[in-house]
């Protein structure tokens, strides 16, 4: 296979590129009433408009040859059969068989069917999730649980936290779901403050049962629970693990009846499918948890099985490369116009920029192209109010997904018919403009003197040209929520097949844990290492301060 850039298909969209950049999308528009209809349309319950993309049927199928050119179809393949598509690591990336609705077998690499031992593991799981909600399952005082506290950090704290919050009216009214990530003592501190350590329940999530600030709050909220009252044969009542790491579970006090596996081929920022979706289902119940998990499968079965040409992700994800690739766009902001979504921008950082935030191919080679977008967001109309006069005005094009429910869970008077006004009329800025003539004749009919007219002028002008892409749905419900979340996975797959990149590993975040420990351990009074004269700088007048402090 060629490289990237020097390929037939890349070419061609390069040659398109500067063909089209003389022609605006406002003018798209007015040359074709059907532009909406022929680009746009609707998989498991969500309408994807993208007709507002700077794009022609021409593109499309130049973005399509792409995909095929890379093989996007044979590694879609491989995704959903179980080959070690995560090449550094020698791993399967099986994140669908979670929540796979059939009994097709599902064997990594020709090893034994995953499905048999997810679903037992769930099973497991419903059974306690049920105990807890209904009060069959006690802490030392034989009480119900009124909080729940989950301690994770990555994938095991930011989709968990995320679908909590998105599925919020969905949740048991006597049951609060907590969580903690934050190393900074802060976070545990102020969550404990308002906690009984009698109707507490914690959750601690990581793979390998070794993440440092997993472990440390970990540790902390237990001294916190002995010192309360509680003994160490009350640890297994009121800690629960979820780990693939059952030796180090048991070290901490936690025994196998209180422990969740999840496997090394389940990717943690893929992870909420599983077990790490424990503090989910305690919101919401497993029917619930069920209806999530019953949206993300009938995406991938969409994704899976309908052409590249009608392919959600796939639209997304190639619509994505030419915009960062051919139109130099280097962020997208993703901006729910749904209260309940707040989190889902942080989500998709991780999700996104943990994937394909990558300089180095799966062969090993420096790539010379631009990957990963930085990934922002914001709720609408919060974001409106912040960093959309960049997006309207700023020196290059930043993509916009715009995300909004026909119906709202809490119909207050007339916000709801307010909140999605706006989205439409954003939506349609971004990519309208406004030009000088248009300008002139606002100012003029306000009575704007000439002198004034003139200044004001060039500031009152936008380029538009703007992309963003709608994506809509009646109403946020677990289905959707599951459906929209799988959507983003594969759109990232997508970039990642596109670019070359192996989307499931995550070494740069190594180096830094690496170097922390050295680092801890001088702020603690080891001598120190051989700094750069910044950092040496920096430990010195922090530890010094510090042994100020105590």
């Amino acid at each position: 296979m060629p490289s990237l850039t020097a390929s037939p298909a890349w070419q061609a969209l390069a040659r398109h590129r500067r063909d089209m950049g003389a022609v605006s999308t406002r003018s798209l528009f007015a040359a074709d009433p059907e532009r909406y209809r022929r680009f746009s349309l609707e998989a498991c319950g969500i309408r994807l408009d993208y007709s507002k993309n700077r794009i022609t049927a021409e593109t499309l199928e130049l973005l399509t040859g792409l995909a095929r050119e890379r093989d996007l179809e044979g590694l879609r393949e491989q995704l959903f059969s179980g080959s070690a598509i995560n090449t550094t690591e020698n791993r399967a990336v099986l994140h669908t068989a979670l929540r796979q609705r059939h009994d097709a077998p599902v064997t990594p690499d020709g090893g034994p069917d995953v499905i048999p031992e997810v679903r037992a593991v769930m099973q497991r799981l419903g059974a306690f999730v049920d105990g807890v909600r209904f009060g069959s399952v006690t802490g030392l005082s034989g009480r119900r649980f009124k909080d729940v506290v989950n301690i994770g950090i990555g994938g095991s704290d930011l989709g968990p936290l995320m679908v909590v919050e998105a599925l919020r009216p969905y949740q048991h009214p006597d049951l609060r779901i907590r969580f903690v990530s934050n190393v900074d003592g802060t976070h545990l501190y102020d969550t404990l403050d308002w906690l009984d350590p009698e109707t507490t329940l914690f959750i601690i999530t990581s793979k390998t049962f070794t993440t440092e600030e997993t472990m440390t709050n970990a540790r902390s909220a237990r001294d916190w629970f002995l010192g309360e009252g509680g003994t160490e044969a009350d640890i297994g009542k009121h800690f629960i693990a979820v780990s693939a790491n059952t030796a180090e579970v048991a070290k901490f006090g936690i025994g196998p009846e209180s422990t969740f596996n999840f496997w090394e081929w389940v990717g943690g920022r893929f992870s909420l499918w599983s077990a790490v979706g424990l503090p989910m289902a305690m919101a919401i119940g497993m029917e619930r948890f069920d209806r999530l998990l019953a949206g993300a499968h009938a995406m991938d079965e969409h994704f899976h099985t309908a052409p590249l040409e009608a392919n959600m992700p796939a639209l997304l994800g190639l619509l994505g490369v030419w915009a960062i690739n051919f139109w130099d766009a280097p962020a997208h902001a993703v901006v729910p116009y749904d209260q309940y979504l707040h989190r889902l921008p942080a989500y998709l950082q991780q999700l996104d920029m943990e994937s394909n935030g990558k300089s180095v191919d799966r062969d090993g080679n420096r790539v010379d192209y631009a990957t990963a977008p930085v990934i922002f967001g914001e709720p609408g109309t919060n974001a409106q109010h912040s960093f959309f006069q960049l997006l309207h005005q700023g020196t290059r094009p930043i993509p916009v997904d715009f995300l909004a429910a026909a119906e709202s869970h809490n119909p207050f008077g007339d916000h709801h018919r307010l909140l999605l006004a706006n989205m439409l009329a954003q939506s349609e800025a971004l990519m309208r403009g406004r030009t000088a003539g248009e300008a002139r004749a606002e100012l003029e009919a306000a009575g704007t003197p000439a002198a004034r007219l003139d200044a004001l002028l060039p500031h009152k002008v936008f380029e538009g040209n703007r992309p963003s892409n709608a994506l809509l749905y009646k109403k946020l419900d677990p289905y959707t929520l599951g459906a929209l979340i799988a959507l983003y996975e594969h759109k990232i797959f997508v970039q990642g097949v596109i670019w070359n990149l192996n989307s499931f590993d995550q070494w740069g975040v190594e180096l830094g844990k690496a170097l922390a420990r050295t680092t801890g351990a001088e702020l603690a009074g080891a001598p120190a290492a051989d700094h750069d004269s910044s950092t040496a700088g920096q430990l010195l007048w922090l530890r010094e301060r510090m042994a100020t402090e105590s």
